[in-house]
């Protein structure tokens, strides 16, 4: 009886086992690569042994925390951060409040203190994007008394400060508290926390920003209340220098701004609720041309840098999505597409 002999397969060809050798040494040493980018993004900014305040306001997304942590020279890389903490699950763990951080802790570390809810104690907060009637809000629940506030948010208790010199007569403190913390014993008076806030605008007031405000035919007071409007549009740095070219773009072209905050902003100052787009007010720049009287806000310095320094392209368009995304166009046309698809719930209808 004769046996068939099986039949061998091909053995693969000494280029082909080298091309998977190739293959998979390069993959290997993505994924390494990969890994050592993560852990060295992990770590401290630098070894400074200096400290700021860092405030996470009640609802900020995982997202807006890892970008400001980023903008304060806190941490390396966003995505690392956010990475990090999706990975560890603890994504709706981190507390709001201000936290003491600095440079020289790495983001295991300020990830425990927010999770822990480590808070810095004995101060006072100005959030950002906040209006005047706000701030002071935040001040009567430090303890203050009506006068003390009054006579702290009166502009003539700072006459000659550098900061003030742009501050139309008349005009009130709106726009020009830099938001932040700062400590607060039991006998420190509102009047220096303010000072204080003052002093940090003007540190941020630079004569760049200055400088940049007049590139696009804007004064001081101008380029604040301009920022004002871009910080309460976005509080997302990367998107600030593109709202503020959509502004200037709209003011070169004589365009009205349209912009949703500013009747927002003039309904609360008029006391209207639910906020009305359509309300008669020179704030409303949905109904009157150009900027509003003033700011409408206080705002972080990445909003006076984005006035200053805009980004180079050329939309005239911007909505906010339900995705947390800015979506740009260059037309009206592709503006209502962009809010069909993006701004299903958010949009006013």
């Amino acid at each position: 009886m004769m046996r068939l002999n099986k039949p061998v397969p091909p053995r693969p060809s000494k280029r082909l086992l080298i091309a998977l050798a190739v293959i998979i040494l390069v993959l290997g040493g993505g994924v390494i690569s990969l890994r050592t980018w993560y852990v060295h993004n992990l770590r401290p900014v630098s070894s400074l042994t200096t400290s700021k305040y860092f405030t996470v306001t009640p609802g900020a997304s995982l997202h807006q925390i890892a970008i400001k942590l980023k903008s304060a020279g806190l941490v390396r890389n966003a995505r690392v951060f956010e990475t990090y903490v999706r990975s560890n699950e603890l994504h709706d763990k981190l507390q709001a409040g201000t936290y003491s951080l600095g440079p020289s802790m790495g983001v295991e570390q300020i990830v425990k203190k927010m999770v822990g809810g480590d808070v810095a104690k004995n101060l006072l907060t100005i959030l950002p994007q906040k209006r005047l009637d706000e701030v002071k809000q935040a001040f009567a629940a430090a303890g203050y008394s009506a006068g003390q506030i009054d006579q702290a948010f009166d502009p003539a208790s700072y006459r000659g400060h550098p900061v003030l010199a742009s501050l139309p007569a008349g005009a009130s403190l709106e726009g020009y508290l830099y938001p932040d913390s700062f400590e607060k014993q039991a006998d420190t008076p509102a009047i220096d926390i303010v000072r204080e806030s003052l002093d940090e605008m003007q540190k941020y007031l630079t004569q760049d920003v200055i400088n940049g405000f007049g590139t696009h035919s804007l004064n001081v007071y101008q380029g604040i209340t301009l920022a004002s409007i871009v910080a309460q549009e976005t509080d997302d740095p990367t998107y600030q220098p593109t709202a503020a070219q959509v502004f200037l773009s709209r003011l070169a072209g004589n365009m009205a701004l349209g912009s949703d905050v500013t009747a927002f902003y003039a309904s609360a100052i008029a006391g209207v609720k639910p906020p009305n787009l359509a309300i008669d007010s020179p704030y409303n720049t949905h109904l009157y041309p150009g900027l509003p009287p003033g700011p409408i806000s206080n705002m972080t310095k990445d909003a006076l840098n984005a006035v200053a320094h805009p980004a180079t392209t050329d939309y005239l368009y911007f909505v906010a999505g339900d995705d947390g995304k800015m979506h740009f166009a260059h037309t009206q046309a592709e503006h209502e597409d962009n809010i069909r698809k993006y701004c299903v719930k958010k949009c006013p209808q």
